[in-house]
């Protein structure tokens, strides 16, 4: 194995994706670092979530290079799906299995498993994220938001991946409930040695548990690195997002 693929657990290069004429990515390109949190922020419709949803294969690439653990990712791969673990927005949990079936999914679709077994691994992954054992047989509509999250990432680490995808996380969580989801997934982190790459506009987030910060716009990363960094970043998009009157009055509350 190369160094660089020992450092990295994703590289992106030249990537390019659209629908239609339209160009959302244009020669992007992103290095994650193995065993560190990654947030992603751009503008509403910027092409954050479409950069996710390209590197684990939902979305094909007109034109650039993806490597997932050293290993090259087709345009609509399943073949590194197993290093992945990932958390949609609204958890996206499917409303007609109980909690169990909901993080029990991965393990159907990619394992074979006794019953027993998986009931098992269901349960040790929900004490994981903080549920108990009776949370099991609840129903999505029987959750609370802040519930909702932690099954979704349950089932995101139902096959112990080295990478987690956020997407986000804490929208929709109140501010109590968005700090201990916040607090959980940097446990997890350091716990497990997990990869995390988090799209989200929660400066919260991005300032308690981001090691560093990427900013698209323009359909390119223009600015990376710690939060210190991109606060003092000179790009126009970079200087408005952190520096407008909304980041500033959370950034002082937040001292």
């Amino acid at each position: 194995m190369s160094e660089h693929q020992e450092e990295f657990a994703i590289r992106v290069r030249d990537l390019v994706v659209g629908f239609g004429r339209q160009t959302v990515l244009d020669h992007l390109s992103l290095d994650v670092r193995r065993g560190e949190i990654l947030g992603l922020v751009g503008a509403s419709g910027g092409g954050k979530s479409v950069l996710m949803r390209t590197i684990i294969g939902l979305i094909p690439r007109r034109g650039g290079t993806i490597e997932v653990m050293g290993e090259p990712i087709g345009g609509r791969t399943r073949g590194a799906a197993t290093a992945w673990g990932i958390l949609f927005q609204q958890g996206a949990l499917f409303s007609s299995l109980t909690v169990r079936q909901n993080v029990q999914f991965p393990l159907r679709e990619n394992l074979v498993l006794s019953p027993e077994l998986m009931d098992e691994i269901a349960i040790a992954k929900l004490e994981m994220v903080g549920l108990r054992a009776q949370d099991a047989d609840k129903y999505p509509a029987e959750l609370s938001g802040g519930m909702t999250k932690r099954v979704a990432l349950a089932r995101a680490l139902a096959l112990d991946p080295p990478i987690l995808f956020l997407d986000e996380p804490t929208s929709g969580l109140d501010p109590i409930a968005a700090g201990d989801f916040d607090a959980l997934i940097r446990t997890l982190q350091k716990t497990l040695g997990l990869t995390v790459f988090m799209v989200t506009h929660d400066l919260a987030s991005l300032t308690t548990v981001c090691d560093r910060v990427a900013a698209l716009a323009d359909g390119k990363i223009v600015a990376i690195g710690p939060m210190r960094e991109l606060l003092q970043s000179e790009h126009p998009w970079v200087r408005a997002y952190f520096h407008g009157k909304r980041s500033q009055m959370l950034q002082h509350e937040m001292r």
